[in-house]
């Protein structure tokens, strides 16, 4: 299993907590500079944090001087998992951890069963646990 986080999977958890806060309950519109200040990284690097976000529905993107960011789904609808693999990619749940090849279950490795439970145990972690919940429980 690769479940690598980046910094670019924690700057997309920071901006849909921001987008969420700026509209106080009902739906506004961050400007990417604001939004970047918020999060912390450059206006930059923004767009390819945000680009997961939009191509999944989550956020919307309108351009120009008066556009920016806005939150359009709640953050109870969109489990951390979701958004970890929207940003870094698919969590690989075939390779070994001890051969960094795929573990054949005919044939598994000393620790098949073992990583397996583990593995399965944070997915599940993860799929049941909404953004909202994740700042509740932080």
């Amino acid at each position: 299993m690769r479940l690598e986080l980046t910094k670019k999977t924690d700057l997309a958890l920071r901006a849909m907590e921001a987008l969420q806060t700026c509209g106080n309950g009902t739906p506004a519109t961050m400007t990417g500079g604001d939004l970047a200040d918020s999060v912390e990284t450059s206006r930059q690097y923004l767009p390819q944090i945000m680009s997961p976000l939009v191509r999944e529905g989550w956020v919307s993107s309108t351009p120009g001087p008066g556009g920016g960011y806005r939150l359009v789904v709640a953050l109870e609808s969109v489990s951390v998992l979701e958004l970890i693999e929207a940003v870094e990619g698919e969590t690989d749940t075939e390779t070994c951890v001890l051969s960094d090849e795929p573990c054949e279950a005919s044939d598994p490795c000393a620790l098949h069963g073992a990583w397996s439970r583990a593995r399965d145990a944070l997915l599940g972690e993860l799929s049941g646990m909404s953004l909202a919940d994740a700042w509740d429980a932080g």
